[in-house]
């Protein structure tokens, strides 16, 4: 069997993770401005990381060139993206500020912390050895974070304060796609152990855990992304598609169980915490449309990537670096642009963040 030391050379790119979607119409940043949420508060992983991963050892990161080539200040900043990633069109469209800043900035003024910060690391996920593989942070030292956190709100406005903000921002979370595509079915340690139902068990399982973890320091308000057809990015087409470069079926059938055992979960969850609005935030389906249909919404390549091509890694040595990304709905291997992001956002907000008010 192949060791651990050796599995995380071969693999560790495979654990940053994607989260795609699309949407017909755009919205008004300033639509939910006047409900009440002081903050934005992101776990998980690089489909919300905004820069944590910047500031621990690890390989994980996008704080080089051509990423961020359309960000605020065309500068790389962590996220694994040509501009904007979820969490921060989340706050932009709620009117609380242009981007969410990582935990981890040594430069965080106090009036970020009580608007919102992303605890989030590219390449996490539920499974330890997913953690391990990738040397990321991971949920237990996310809620840790969240911890210190409250911490310094506390002393910052007072623990009455602190317990308002809390209980009125929105929480959201994206995680098991790294431990699906990567741990299990790109190394061969949990296939041993389980099959595809016992391990989405698993991940669903820890996932129910961090929910209530997060309720019990004051959080109501959350939001829990479901996987994308995570068998469909341009690297496993390319790994497992075959000379057609197909859509994997096996991964996606894998991310549909997750997202079915998700949603029970969350609707059990909602019995247990009855002062929480939790909210499954579903993109399978509309990811899945923009495959399909990626012509007549305006792109012109969805199977290769604007950095990279089909290549692993994005970076300055890319063999392929495009010109125009907004032709393009993935931005590398395993994420999508900024352009294919803000439909994601926009679909998902006009759908459900009236769901955190009712």
């Amino acid at each position: 069997m192949m060791k651990l030391t050796t599995l995380k050379s071969l693999y560790v790119n495979l654990f940053v993770v994607l989260f795609y979607s699309f949407a017909v119409t755009a919205i008004s940043q300033t639509k939910y401005s006047n409900h009440d949420v002081p903050a934005v508060i992101a776990f998980g992983d690089s489909i919300l990381d905004t820069g944590n991963n910047n500031h621990i050892e690890t390989v994980m990161r996008a704080n080089r060139k051509p990423y961020g080539r359309d960000f605020l200040d065309g500068k790389p900043t962590g996220r694994f993206c040509n501009g904007r990633i979820p969490s921060d069109l989340l706050v932009e469209i709620l009117g609380i500020k242009e981007a969410l800043p990582p935990y981890l900035d040594p430069n965080l003024k106090i009036e970020d912390l009580l608007t919102g910060v992303c605890f989030a690391s590219a390449g996490t996920g539920f499974d330890p050895l997913t953690v391990k593989l990738a040397s990321v942070i991971s949920a237990e030292d996310q809620l840790k974070m969240f911890q210190e956190y409250i911490g310094k709100l506390q002393e910052a406005v007072g623990k009455e304060k602190t317990a308002l903000i809390l209980a009125k921002s929105i929480i959201v979370i994206s995680m098991g796609s790294n431990d699906i595509a990567g741990t299990y079915f790109a190394s061969p340690f949990r296939r041993f152990e389980y099959n595809v139902e016992e391990y989405t068990s698993l991940l669903i399982n820890s996932s129910s855990n961090f929910v209530q973890e997060l309720y019990k320091f004051g959080a109501r308000r959350i939001g829990v992304l479901g996987l994308s057809p995570i068998g469909c990015v341009p690297l496993q087409r390319t790994l497992e598609g075959g000379p057609e470069r197909d859509c994997v079926k096996s991964i996606n059938e894998a991310a549909i169980i997750y997202n079915t055992k998700l949603t029970s979960s969350l609707e059990a969850l909602s019995i247990s915490l009855p002062k929480a609005r939790l909210v499954y935030l579903e993109n399978y389906n509309e990811f899945n449309e923009i495959i399909q249909h990626y012509n007549e919404l305006g792109f012109e390549v969805a199977d290769s990537a604007c950095c990279g091509g089909t290549e692993l890694v994005c970076g300055p040595l890319a063999l392929t670096i495009c010109k125009d990304d907004a032709k393009y709905v993935f931005w590398d291997s395993y994420h999508p642009t900024d352009r294919t992001y803000s439909m994601v956002v926009s679909k998902i907000a006009k759908r459900d963040l009236a769901k955190f008010f009712k």
